[in-house]
């Protein structure tokens, strides 16, 4: 097991430089105040309690952290998941979903050991983009629910069909739109922190955007709901029998598979984008998985949340200047010191703050700009996200990325079974029909139109030579046009086929 043991013999000879020490301590800082907000607010939007967001994030740290895979992205609970593990919790109770997490962990780490972690660079970027999008499209629909303090419908077209009587209830007044406005300027901050000047943009903008929030609710006494966050150890639940007991049907299995590959691919895409941000050494992607998956075990053995690598977090540790995997071992210490020693100050935290923060994290995971120039020049690209992004929205995460899968497979064998037929005369007032590229059942109905336009009083000569590939359902079709096409009294319909085989 050589790929699970912690690479830490170069990284300790670099921290031996008090520089590099220096920066991953500050990146460690400001990862851990950029994850503490968003570790609680995903928790609260997948319907289980803030202090398993928590615990994912301290775990993502300090377990995943350790491990050799990519050196600077950091893990934790991901907003990308909200919607499954919502889904789950409503389907089989809390106590379930460590069962659930533990299983997708273990199954990370076989896919790690027999090397599939490359495979994951081989799906669709439009599924994943679309998945994204969809999931991005879940969590606003859903927390803007939750920005008012107003019960959120259970399914996509019930959230799109309350959305009127929710804005009704705002414009009412009352409790709902002091809510609103708190949330609103929630995410006026965190739209606006980036246009302001350096000094200012050093502050984590979730941590400005909620503490700002957090302060005007109480310097104004608003009455809005607030954090409700109790010790680590009580939240620590053990999958029992009766948890794993629940893995035994296939829907549950299916939930399972669903937060495998969804948490595999997350971390795999974001490991090749953080790559691209520094000049250090790359992702070993198996390992990447194998440590997700030991990460994601943990998590499970505890009762919290599925964890993955994060862009965000991830993107603001590299831009703070980490060079060691230090860094995001140190943000899941400063995780944990702060919960246990400071839990009170969390408990002030409006919720509607944390709604603003996902409703904005949400609407950045939806690619409105890429949009329009993938339109113009890939336009099924942009058919299989949008797709794929209204099935997430109309059905759930699973099925809608099934779905999108599908369709991008469809796609491409459609892009791939091009075919030409090109008819010329010959001496005798014979014709040739020339047919070139991919002959597959997806193309059939337009090869036999073409030929069935042929003219029946004139011996043809099928050509047949030029093809990369004929399918069994192109062969048979043809076997069977060739006698019937001709007039009695004319020549039949010659065939000239491929000198080699073609499969």
């Amino acid at each position: 097991m050589r790929a699970l043991r912690p690479s830490r013999l170069p990284q300790l000879s670099e921290l031996r430089d008090p520089a590099v020490l220096r920066k991953d301590v500050l990146a460690s800082l400001v990862v851990f105040l950029v994850a503490l907000p968003l570790c609680v607010g995903v928790a609260v939007a997948s319907g289980v309690p803030a202090e398993l967001g928590l615990i994912t994030g301290i775990v993502g740290g300090l377990v995943v952290g350790l491990l050799p895979g990519s050196r600077l992205q950091v893990s934790g609970p991901a907003a990308g998941l909200t919607v499954l593990v919502h889904d789950a919790v409503d389907a089989y109770g809390l106590a379930a979903l460590g069962a659930f997490v533990a299983a997708a962990g273990l199954l990370q780490i076989t896919l790690g050991v027999l090397r599939a972690g490359r495979w994951f660079r081989a799906i669709s970027l439009s599924v994943v983009h679309g998945m994204l999008a969809g999931i991005g499209l879940v969590i606003v629909l859903g927390q803007v629910y939750a920005l008012a303090g107003a019960p959120q419908p259970a399914d996509g077209p019930g959230k799109l069909a309350g959305l009127p009587g929710l804005a009704g209830s705002i414009l009412d007044g009352g409790p709902e739109l002091t809510a609103a406005l708190l949330g609103a300027g929630t995410i006026a901050v965190l739209v606006a922190l980036p246009r302001l000047p350096a000094r200012v943009r050093a502050v984590p903008g979730a941590l400005a955007a909620v503490g700002l929030a957090t302060a005007v609710s109480a310097v104004f006494g608003f009455d809005v709901g607030t954090l409700e966050v109790g010790g680590l150890l009580d939240a620590v639940t053990v999958p029992g029998a009766t948890a794993v007991g629940t893995l035994s049907s296939v829907a549950a299995l299916g939930t399972v598979l669903a937060f495998t590959l969804i948490a595999s691919a997350e971390s795999l895409f974001s490991a090749a984008a953080v790559d691209r941000m520094h000049r250090g050494p790359r992702t070993d992607y198996d390992k990447e998985l194998i440590a997700q998956g030991v990460g994601n075990t943990v998590s499970g053995l505890l009762g919290a949340l599925p964890l993955t690598a994060v862009i965000v977090r991830s993107a603001a540790n590299v831009q703070a200047g980490a060079r060691t995997s230090a860094s995001r071992v140190l943000h899941g210490l400063w995780l944990l010191l702060f919960t246990v020693l400071l839990p009170a100050a969390l408990s002030v935290i409006p919720l509607t703050a944390l709604a603003g923060v996902l409703v904005h994290a949400g609407c950045k995971l939806v690619p409105a700009r890429e949009f329009g120039p993938l339109w113009r020049q890939h336009r099924g690209e942009a058919v299989v996200l949008a797709a794929t992004a209204a099935a997430i929205v109309a059905t759930n995460l699973f099925e809608g990325v099934v779905f999108g899968l599908l369709l991008s497979v469809v796609k491409s064998a459609w892009d791939t079974s091009r075919i030409h037929i090109d008819v010329r005369p010959r001496t005798g007032g014979r014709l040739i029909a020339t047919v070139t590229g991919n002959a597959t059942f997806l193309r059939l109905p337009r090869i036999l139109e073409q030929l069935e336009a042929l003219p029946k009083d004139r011996p043809i000569e099928l050509d047949l030579s030029g093809l990369r590939h004929l399918d069994h359902a192109c062969r048979s079709a043809l076997d069977a046009w060739a006698p019937a096409h001709s007039d009695a009294g004319t020549d039949p319909v010659s065939v000239r086929l491929p000198k080699a085989p073609v499969r």
